[in-house]
């Protein structure tokens, strides 16, 4: 989708406005090809009529309305040429060429680049170079306009920023230690990472691998072990993810079944990584000493360590190449032993904190 900004102001100079006219449709077209026909054949279509119309190629594009292929040319005797290569023709100023031209002369300037230029790119269907400017900033206006091109200047509301996620099994950062995520869930406003109640117990603001995310939202512990962290970062994504680390790549959660006594599960986290074992009991009650006892607990043969606290227990995933789902299972509280000569680890099951805090989990 073509975004518009409700305000722009154009720059243009040493050229004139580009001129566009619709040329006239053959008494007997071919048929245009549109969206339905899909990527591929698409694809295929642009990179022939790139190649045969040469230095006069003025870019591609899919009408926004209509969904139909529309091809720009300079040169409008190109026209019956791209009807009979099923797609309509647009006679523009600029070619694909000059406009790549303009991009990379802007692209050789970046010294001295005031933060307020968002950036810059070729709008294809306008036939033009865009600046993005933060607010209209005078500073980044004068860039643009020094550069010596024709540009249009656009004005956006905000600078752009790199986008991070929270994944299952990741570090999460207390101001008094450090747990892993569980989990990523969303109610009708709002995104929340679900760990162990003994984490989110510490309070405050709360990092990520890749920054902050926000704070401790509620917490339930002893009793049960589960806690949430509200996201308030707009940076921040919240994907249906588990890390493997040396594993594998990342499995993602498809729902929540249960996984019973003597089924095969995994654990992610920071200390220990990837491990798995088999569940040996559920609904246990565990005392972790001086008064804190949880009820309610997974009980199984999956080694972890400090650190490991609230991390992903997930289903085994499936042997083999491609995509692996998994079955979300709940949030490592603790347990004995550890990864060098094995040990018991429990589990707090997710479908609690995800009912008690009325919150639908992220799944693939």
């Amino acid at each position: 989708m073509i975004r518009r900004p409700l305000r722009t102001l154009t720059v243009l100079i040493g050229a004139a406005a580009a001129v566009t006219a619709f040329a006239s449709p053959a008494s007997a077209a071919a048929s245009v090809l549109n969206e339905a026909a899909g990527p591929a054949t698409l694809a295929a279509a642009q990179q022939k009529l790139g190649a045969s119309l040469g230095a006069a190629f003025a870019g591609t594009w899919l009408d926004t309305t209509t969904g139909e292929l529309v091809v720009g040319t300079t040169d409008a005797r190109q026209s019956a040429r791209i009807r009979a290569a099923g797609a309509n023709p647009k006679v523009l100023r600029h070619s694909a060429a000059e406009l790549k031209q303009i991009q990379s002369t802007l692209d050789n300037r970046t010294a001295g680049l005031p933060g307020s230029v968002a950036g810059w790119y070729v709008d294809v269907p306008a036939n033009d170079v865009v600046v993005s400017v933060v607010g209209g900033d005078p500073a980044g206006r004068a860039w643009a306009v020094s550069a010596g091109v024709p540009v249009r200047v656009e004005h956006v509301k905000s600078a752009p920023r790199p986008l991070w996620s929270v994944i299952g099994g990741q570090g999460l950062y207390f101001s008094g230690g450090a747990c892993s995520v569980g989990f990523n869930a969303y109610d009708d406003d709002d995104h929340y990472v679900i760990t162990a109640g003994h984490c989110t117990e510490l309070g405050g603001t709360v990092r990520g691998e890749g920054g902050t995310i926000g704070k401790v939202s509620k917490s339930s512990f002893p009793g049960n072990d589960y806690g949430t962290v509200k996201v308030t970062h707009s940076d921040v994504s919240t994907p249906p993810r588990v890390d493997r680390y040396e594993d594998g790549s990342d499995v993602r959660i498809e729902g929540a079944d249960v996984v019973g006594v003597g089924g095969r599960i995994c654990r992610s986290g920071i200390t220990t990584h990837w491990h798995c074992g088999r569940v040996e009991a559920l609904d246990q009650t565990v005392n972790y000493g001086n008064g804190n006892i949880v009820r309610g607990l997974t009980q199984t043969d999956a080694c972890a360590e400090p650190g490991d606290s609230g991390g992903s227990f997930v289903s085994r995933p499936s042997s083999g190449s491609g995509t692996k789902l998994v079955q979300a299972q709940g949030m490592t509280s603790g347990g004995s032993g550890d990864c060098g000569e094995g040990g018991t680890t429990f589990f707090q099951p997710v479908k609690e904190v995800l009912d008690r805090y009325d919150l639908t989990l992220e799944k693939d």
